[in-house]
């Protein structure tokens, strides 16, 4: 029986167990190294880092950090959350029990299929254009989509080059009307894409008919989905792909709280690392509670 069990092991976990370990309730942490953050290789808009830090570094940092403390972690994937007396979360290794739980998933990217797209993921591939975008000043960048969120981010890129090409992967575009006039703005490029190649960095995309165009950077905005299956199942109220929480993040289920990018928002570290923290002092509160009541 575990105090807490937080599934991920991201910046949003990681720091949720700092301060529920430190106030001294058995804490597990489960997750995948998956964290998109694992793909930055320059990270400088995160508070007290003089130099650069690669997302890898600053992820085992903060996972040696919670194993100094007292945390357990495993690498594992959550295949589904139970909830009777207590949350019951399941592995394919084991079973784990805890009086209280934190979701700090993530939202997982949607894989899409192209040669040499993970070569160049952090030397021209990128995920996110807050966190990238500065690096691409007045260079000729693409950003790799179809429906709303392509525009979105293909918009967020202007404050850095207006050299940008929207490329769909031979899909058609499905815009909702707030997005359709902002689309003016950008190239569009509906040619079905084979494959990407540079030296160190990206430097040119090919497509399928025998084309090519040289090309600084691609960015993936390529939908937005999520494992969030077993929250939906719980009866967590969830809005698209996001899980909905209050000013503490709690969600609509007691002892359950979320934290980080699975819970929508603007998607920066230091987002998931405040999350995070009130997640932990939350759930220390509501497991103070639970044995007054006892």
């Amino acid at each position: 029986m575990y105090d807490v069990i937080i599934i991920g092991k991201g910046p949003a976990g990681i720091s949720a167990s700092l301060y529920t370990v430190r106030s001294n309730l058995k804490t597990l942490i489960i997750g995948k190294n998956d964290s998109a953050l694992r793909k930055a290789e320059k990270i400088e808009n995160y508070y007290g880092f003089a130099e650069v830090i690669r997302g890898e570094d600053l992820l085992k940092n903060g996972e040696n950090q919670a194993l100094r403390l007292g945390a357990e972690i495993i690498n594992n994937e959550v295949i589904a959350v139970e909830k009777n007396d207590f949350f019951e979360v399941v592995t394919p290794d084991g079973r784990y029990t805890s009086k209280a739980l934190i979701l700090a998933t993530g939202q997982p990217v949607k894989k899409v299929k192209m040669e040499n797209l993970e070569k160049f993921e952090g030397n021209g591939v990128s995920y996110c254009t807050t966190c990238d975008g500065y690096f691409y000043n007045n260079l000729k960048v693409g950003v790799l989509g179809f429906n709303d969120y392509v525009i979105h981010e293909a918009i967020e890129l202007q404050s850095y080059t207006k050299d940008i090409t929207i490329f769909t992967n031979g899909k058609e575009l499905a815009l909702s009307d707030k997005y359709i006039d902002d689309l003016k703005q950008f190239e569009v490029n509906k040619k079905e894409i084979e494959k990407l190649e540079g030296s160190e960095y990206l430097q040119k995309i090919f497509f399928k008919d025998g084309t090519s165009e040289d090309l600084d950077g691609l960015f993936v905005a390529y939908d937005s989905p999520s494992s969030l299956d077993f929250a939906r199942k719980l009866g967590i109220m969830v809005d698209g792909n996001s899980i909905l929480v209050d000013k503490d993040q709690q969600t609509n289920l007691d002892g359950m709280f979320a934290a980080g990018d699975c819970t929508g928002g603007f998607k920066q570290i230091s987002i998931s690392v405040g999350q995070g923290a009130l997640a932990g002092k939350r759930a220390i509160e509501y497991i103070r509670s639970q044995k007054i009541k006892q």
